[in-house]
């Protein structure tokens, strides 16, 4: 499946800047290509009890299973500069739950494997075990 990691950049900074941020200031969106082909997108969600706050890959997550499911196949995430971002350990737990080892997340050095971002990672396969 081919990736236009243009395209996924520009979904990405739409969904930033739907944001809702007026605490942190900090608006994050997200874009991913879906094993069917689509592609989907979440923004971060503040709340004033600061630890319910969602950030925009459990957007994203929500946002695949509401539409139909599917494996994550390549992700982009941005801040409010349009630059990349890396997304933290829940969310790095979250995509790697619905794309696996071969999701590609886009880094400032180009896309890396989701084995790169979250090595040795703990997946439905290891509660059979």
């Amino acid at each position: 499946m081919q990736i236009e990691w243009d395209s996924l950049h520009e979904q990405a900074k739409i969904a930033m800047a739907k944001a809702y941020a007026p605490y942190s200031k900090f608006p994050v969106g997200v874009a991913a290509l879906i094993s069917d082909g689509r592609i989907i997108s979440g923004c971060n969600v503040e709340n004033a009890s600061y630890g319910l706050g969602l950030c925009a890959e459990c957007g994203l997550v929500s946002n695949l299973i509401a539409s139909g499911g599917g494996r994550l196949i390549a992700a982009v995430c941005v801040g409010a500069d349009g630059n990349f971002l890396s997304p933290c350990g829940r969310c790095r737990q979250l995509l790697f739950e619905h794309g696996g080892n071969d999701l590609l997340f886009m880094t400032p050095d180009g896309p890396a494997p989701m084995s790169k971002l979250l090595p040795w990672a703990f997946g439905p396969d290891d509660l059979t075990q």
